[in-house]
């Protein structure tokens, strides 16, 4: 039949293969490796929600689901039914296999309202509890009848014991007695008889029954007469207690035999469960995401971008193969045909081969290896011809091979056919019309494909005849397609581009690979070469254009989802901050509502004060310096609070920034007192205020106002505010110690020339007799461009050093 042999070309029993490894149990296995594609749309939806819903269900962290002792029980089901009698192994994998079925039936009913497909699936099962426990009662976990299940089989199996005894210390004495005659001094078994191994030269000494004799002939295997009736009592026991544990399995088979009804749904719903796990599991390796089917008749497209071949993923990442290289497949509802050109080994077939599997998945219950959203129509069934023997690294097709084929594909398409209902199939022909002679065989490619463009819903064929490509042009239910070569390389890049023929590569690939080019020539110069050659050179173009435009497409979408990306940022952070507004005006109000109500309650109680005495004078200023009081402390209370972060405060140590000099320091020590702090950089030290400092993260310091207090004596005479930060640097400093006043002055004029930039120099000029500092200081006082000076802090070099500050 022309479906079973699609399955084939396509390599759907491999893929099949695949899925069983993805299974849990052997039950599971079997069915994915003999997967059954559903007769109906509303089947595959059913499989796709049980995929679904598994696929979601293990992406939860110890979500339960496994299936952990449940066996393939169906053989034990069917003889028991039969009236045969289990055994004990096979009871107690009956009795896992019910519990873990109903481990499973508990984490669905656990999540009902996320997993209605399968809580539906579940909901008459019948696990049968009390068969389970009956099972363990009587057969423990070595598989054996315990001693629990029959009062008769635990007496019997007690003198079994005590015969045992018996035999061996009866045994046990004749070796002692006759330990020279013995060969080994151990209780060997002969037939289910204790037997003593005995030296050929004495078996005279030890009176029994000979069951056995050694290959050299010198060891006599004897039963000693004094045990033989021992043994006949232990034979008759060991069968009463075979009779009893065959009457327990007996017991046990008939009640299974009672509900062998419910315990094969039991089975077949554990095979359900396990082969849409597998499912779940296959999708997931895949990457794959779920398929949407449309109704291609009303409208809707066929939407399969970077659609991947399984087969080919599972052979990169198994068997390291190539890179797999995904296409886009989107199909206009108007399109019936699909015509795929493109040179030999540029990934046609590979193209035919994934459609081909991706609609079989989605109809089996798989997800599709392809990027959201996945949509496609539920085909009624996939028809193809890719040849004979057909693989993807070779075609071995023939012509007639071909024509055999599309007459069972057009046969089973023919109305007359009821198991396949027209005009909803997928039809895949590889090289049409191809091995015979091209006038020909571009003829009869053109009348198949009008025929199913009738016929099918879908048609794709690969083709190397020119005259197809010119059916786009004719009748809009014709589209084209074609593999990518690169020209540089000589090599197909297997990527699928629409709209756009492919084009003859023949000449471009002789002349690089070292034809001679006269041979060209005369092949140029042959009626239509040109024409072809310009036609190519069209297509040519057009393949660079939309390469360049896919290539904006990747850039303008990697932007756009930059944007989206901060657009969501900003509006999250826009939101918070117009709540937390929000907020504050509200406690804001609460305050200020509360400080009015307290204020009007202490004002009232002023006011009754008043009234209560004779008003003077005296208890009027009195009330006033109370209400102005009430006054600031409410006042003080409705100011707007502060941001909930807590000022910052810099810590000895820690690592800061000084804004004005761009510059990060470490903090040596901090003086409160004068707002100021020492701070080294590398190997300098230096004096800021705190307001010039700020943290890493940009904190400011908030220093406190202060009172100013005159000093004794100052040398500034501007009321000029001097820049804080004075740091102190070779190019800043002047040494003029030894120098006399008249030659320091000039030494001073390029020092303040040259420290513009920096608004200040250090003048060091030592302290002596104080007449250099106070000629230094003069000098300064008349200068345009001092603003201010004073001496330098103690640790700084004090009344020896002058600081003076620039315009």
């Amino acid at each position: 039949m022309i479906i079973t042999e699609t399955l084939e070309l396509l390599e759907w029993r491999r893929l099949c293969q695949h899925l069983a490894t993805f299974a849990a149990t052997k039950l599971g296995a079997i069915a994915a490796k003999q997967l059954k594609l559903p007769a109906t749309k509303q089947e595959s939806q059913q499989l796709l929600a049980q995929t679904k819903e598994i696929y979601y269900l293990e992406q939860e962290i110890d979500s339960g689901w496994n299936f952990k002792g449940i066996e393939d029980i169906g053989d034990s089901l069917e003889r028991a039914n039969i009236g045969g009698m289990l055994t004990a192994e096979e009871l107690l994998n009956l009795a896992t296999t019910l519990a873990g079925v109903r481990r499973l039936r508990r984490v669905i009913d656990a999540k009902a309202e996320e997993m209605p497909t399968l809580e539906k699936l579940i909901a008459d099962l019948r696990t049968y509890p009390e068969i389970e426990q009956e099972i363990h009662r009587c057969i423990d976990d070595r598989a054996e009848v315990s001693d629990r299940a029959n009062p008769q089989l635990a007496e019997i199996r007690s003198e079994i014991k005590q015969l045992r005894q018996r035999i061996y210390k009866t045994l046990q004495n004749i070796m002692q007695r006759n330990s020279t005659a013995i060969q080994e001094a151990v209780i060997t078994q002969r037939g289910d008889r204790f037997v003593l191994s005995v030296k050929a030269a004495q078996k005279e000494t030890i009176k029994g029954i000979v069951h056995d004799v050694s290959s050299t002939g010198s060891t006599f295997y004897i039963e000693p007469g004094a045990v033989v009736e021992l043994g006949n009592q232990l034979r008759q026991k060991e069968r009463q207690e075979k009779r009893e544990e065959e009457a327990v399995l007996r017991a046990l088979t008939d009640k299974v035999a009672e509900v062998i009804e419910d315990l094969e749904t039991v089975l077949a719903v554990a095979t359900v469960l396990d082969l849409a796990t597998a499912r779940a599991r296959y999708s997931l390796w895949l990457e794959a995401n779920p398929p949407r089917f449309i109704d291609f008749d009303k409208e809707e497209t066929i939407t399969l971008r970077r659609l991947r071949h399984p087969l080919l993923i599972w052979q990169h990442r198994h068997e390291e193969g190539a890179e797999v290289v995904p296409i886009d497949v989107l199909v206009q509802p108007q399109t019936k045909v699909v015509a795929i050109t493109g040179p030999n080994t540029g990934g046609k077939t590979v193209t035919l081969k994934t459609l081909g599997l991706a609609a079989l998945m989605a109809k089996a219950g798989i997800f599709v290896p392809a990027k959201e959203p996945v949509e496609l129509p539920w085909f009624e069934s996939v028809l193809a011809d890719i040849g004979d023997e057909q693989s993807l690294q070779q075609s071995l097709s023939t012509f007639s091979g071909h024509i055999r084929r599309i007459s069972r594909i057009i046969e089973a398409l023919s109305p007359h056919n009821e198991e396949i209902t027209a005009h909803n199939s997928l039809v895949l022909l590889d090289e049409i019309g191809a091995g015979t002679d091209p006038a020909e065989g571009s003829a009869l490619a053109i009348a198949l494909l009008k025929y199913l463009a009738e016929h099918s819903l879908l048609t794709v064929a690969t083709t190397h005849y020119g005259e197809l490509k010119a059916l786009k042009y004719q009748d809009e239910r014709f589209e084209n397609a074609s593999v990518e070569f690169d020209d540089s390389t000589l090599q197909p890049t297997y990527r699928l581009l629409w709209g756009i023929p492919g084009r003859s590569n023949a000449l471009t690939i002789a002349k690089r690979l070292g034809l001679k080019s006269e041979i060209i020539e005369e092949a140029r110069n042959q009626s239509g070469i040109d024409a072809a050659e310009d036609v190519n050179q069209v297509i040519a173009a057009l393949e660079a254009q939309r390469r360049e435009q896919e290539a904006k497409a990747q850039e303008a979408g990697k932007l756009l989802e930059q944007t989206e990306r901060f657009y969501g940022e900003v509006s999250t952070k826009a939101a918070e901050l117009q709540e937390r507004e929000k907020a504050l005006k509200i406690s804001q109000e609460q305050a200020v509502q509360q400080a009015i109500a307290e204020a009007k309650a202490e004002v009232a109680k002023v006011i009754r004060r008043l009234q209560q005495g004779e008003p003077t004078a005296q208890k009027a200023q009195q009330a006033s310096e109370q209400l102005n009081k009430i006054s600031q402390k409410e006042l003080a209370k409705t100011q707007p609070a502060k941001p909930d972060k807590p000022a910052y405060k810099p810590q000895v140590g820690e690592k800061i920034k000084i804004s004005s000099l761009g510059q990060t320091g470490e903090v040596l020590s901090i003086d409160e007192a004068e707002s100021e702090a020492t701070i080294r950089f590398g190997i300098m030290k230096m004096t800021v205020s705190l307001r010039e400092i700020e943290s890493l993260d940009g904190q400011k310091v908030d220093v406190p106002a202060k009172a100013k207090t005159p000093k004794a004596s100052t040398p500034a005479k501007s009321k000029v505010t001097p820049p804080p930060v004075t740091v102190r640097t070779s190019k800043n400093t002047l040494d003029i110690r030894g120098s006399r006043v008249a030659n320091a002055e000039v030494d001073l004029e390029n020092a303040i020339a040259s420290a513009t930039e920096s608004g200040v120099v250090w003048i060091i000029h030592g302290k002596g007799t104080g007449r250099l500092r106070q000629g230094v200081q003069e000098f300064l006082q008349r200068h345009p461009q001092v603003s201010k000076f004073e001496l330098a802090p103690q640790k700084e070099g004090g009344s020896g050093v002058t600081i003076a500050y620039l315009k």
